[in-house]
C-alpha cells in the first residue's frame, strides 16, 4: 500500500484542523501517517512515497517550527527523495503566498514534483488578538483539505505519481 506523510505544524489550531481533515480523507487508500514537525525526521521521509506539508504563515513567512524541520532534514534525505509527489496547505493571516513559496523552493531542492498547486486557506487575521486566537477552519474550507488528502491518497494508490 503507498503511504503519504503529512508533517504540520500549529499554534493556533488552524493548520492542525487542516492536516486532520486531509489525513482522514488519505486513510481510505493509503497508510497516512499524520506527524507534528517537531516530531517527523529524516527515516520519516525516507519510508514515505508522496508528502503533504501543512503549516501556518507567521509574519508572512514559514513558521519556524516548519522550517526548523526542513532544515533539520534537509542534508539527510538529499538526493534520496527526488521525483517523490508533495503538495502543500498554509494557513495564512493575510495571503500565504511567500510561507508556500519557501516549502515549495525546498521541495524543489529536493527535487519533489509538485502534484497540486499550494492550499491556501485564509483565516483575515490582522489583529493581536485575532492573531493569536484559536482558530476554527470552516467546513467549506476543511472540505477542500479533505479533498486534497483524497487526491494525494488517490495519486499514490493507483501509481500516478
Amino acid at each position: 500500500m503507498a503511504s503519504l506523510l503529512i508533517v504540520y505544524h500549529s499554534r493556533t489550531g488552524g493548520s492542525r484542523q487542516m492536516a486532520d481533515a486531509a489525513a482522514e480523507a488519505a486513510r481510505a487508500e493509503t497508510d497516512t501517517r499524520l506527524m507534528r514537525a517537531r516530531e517527523a525526521g529524516p527515516d520519516d521521509l525516507l519510508a514515505a512515497d508522496g508528502y503533504l506539508f501543512c503549516a501556518p504563515e507567521n509574519l508572512a513567512a514559514l513558521s519556524g517550527e516548519m522550517k526548523e524541520f526542513f532544515d533539520r532534514c534537509y542534508y539527510p534525505v538529499l538526493g534520496r527523495i527526488e521525483g517523490r509527489a508533495y503538495a502543500q496547505m498554509v494557513c495564512a493571516g493575510s495571503d500565504g503566498e511567500n510561507a508556500a513559496r519557501q516549502t515549495a523552493r525546498i521541495a524543489t531542492g529536493w527535487r519533489l514534483r509538485e502534484v497540486q498547486e499550494p492550499l491556501i486557506i485564509c483565516t483575515h487575521a490582522q489583529t493581536q488578538e485575532a492573531i493569536l486566537a484559536e482558530k476554527t477552519i470552516p467546513d467549506d474550507d476543511l472540505r477542500k483539505c479533505r479533498e486534497l488528502g483524497q487526491a494525494m491518497a488517490a495519486g499514490l494508490a493507483m501509481g500516478a505519481f
